[in-house]
């Protein structure tokens, strides 16, 4: 994982100062690329403690073509809950104290910080027992999986973007066509957050499977290291349901930033020297749409502690 604390001081060196959608302030650098061979171990950050268990939670949750932050909450996953909670405080249904730029004052006042843990464990209990509250406010709009599994034609049918990919790996590996979109324009209004990363391609050679995605803009200390592990683990499942090896993971990102409230952490994280990389683990005999959480597993995963740090929401 040398490349990606390469990647992490260069832009803290050279980026530019800008200004976000969030209004917290970045340094941003634009286009870099960063590959791994997957045969080496599974590319997981060892500088800090990775949640595996949200990474291949979340990956499940898209290539069940779901949107509903529920599925996530039954598996102990909250990193899609703010886009979600943002939709029922701004709602005209909202009653509850006042969660305006609630992302920001968590961080900046104290006093903040349990009104709002009250109201989101409220929102985040309804969202499990309520099916119409988790109907209403748990869905996060087309957003990946609603893309990946269901992208809507203009003639009111469907695309599986997923299996159709996998049955042109398995009838055509030469293709140049193995490509995943998750940029609809039509749609992105209506997201509760457009695609970061919008498009992967796959790529067969000598029995191999590699990957190649394209990410419009990238957080690099929370972000990037869940979107390598995640389109590693893809990488590595959609293999074994073409009866290929897994090969590279080329990682090309668009807007690579460091939020202005994250440079203390990754000035931390590069003062730690990277340990030995985990392998992956998996049911190899299970299909790829019936896999659980628990069927995937790492061994040997041994990193530094975890570096907290807010979400931009």
């Amino acid at each position: 994982m040398r490349q990606y604390l390469d990647l992490l001081h260069n832009v803290l060196e050279n980026g530019t100062v800008k200004d976000d959608r969030t209004g917290t302030g970045t340094i941003s650098s634009f286009g870099h690329q960063m590959k791994f061979d997957l045969s080496e171990g599974f590319p997981m950050v060892t500088t800090k403690k990775v949640p595996f268990g949200l990474i291949k939670s979340e990956l499940l949750w898209f290539l069940k073509g779901d949107t509903n932050i529920r599925y996530l909450l039954k598996h102990n996953n909250h990193i899609w809950d703010e886009w979600a909670f943002k939709k029922w405080v701004e709602s005209s249904e909202y009653r509850g104290p006042d969660m305006t730029n609630f992302g920001l004052r968590i961080h900046q006042d104290e006093s903040f910080k349990p009104v709002y843990e009250e109201q989101m464990k409220f929102f985040t209990n309804a969202i499990l027992e309520d099916d119409d509250f988790a109907e209403k406010y748990g869905d996060l709009g087309s957003v990946y999986g609603k893309q990946w599994r269901e992208w809507k034609k203009s003639t009111g049918e469907t695309i599986d973007q997923i299996k159709e990919v996998i049955h042109s790996i398995k009838h055509n590996p030469d293709s140049r066509r193995h490509i995943v979109t998750a940029w609809n324009p039509e749609d992105v209004p209506a997201m509760a957050l457009p695609p970061c990363h919008t498009l992967f391609q796959f790529y067969v050679a000598e029995g191999k499977l590699s990957c190649q995605l394209y990410q419009r803009s990238g957080d690099l200390f929370l972000g990037i290291p869940f979107n390598v592990a995640s389109y590693s683990l893809l990488t590595c499942l959609i293999a074994n349901e073409c009866g290929l090896e897994p090969g590279t993971f080329v990682h090309t990102i668009g807007d690579a930033h460091i939020y202005s409230n994250h440079i203390s952490q990754v000035k931390e994280q590069l003062s730690r020297n990277p340990k030995d990389l985990p392998q992956l683990e998996f049911d190899l005999n299970k299909n790829l749409f019936s896999l659980e959480p628990d069927d995937i597993k790492l061994k040997g995963y041994e990193p530094h502690p975890a570096i907290k740090a807010p979400v931009a929401v």
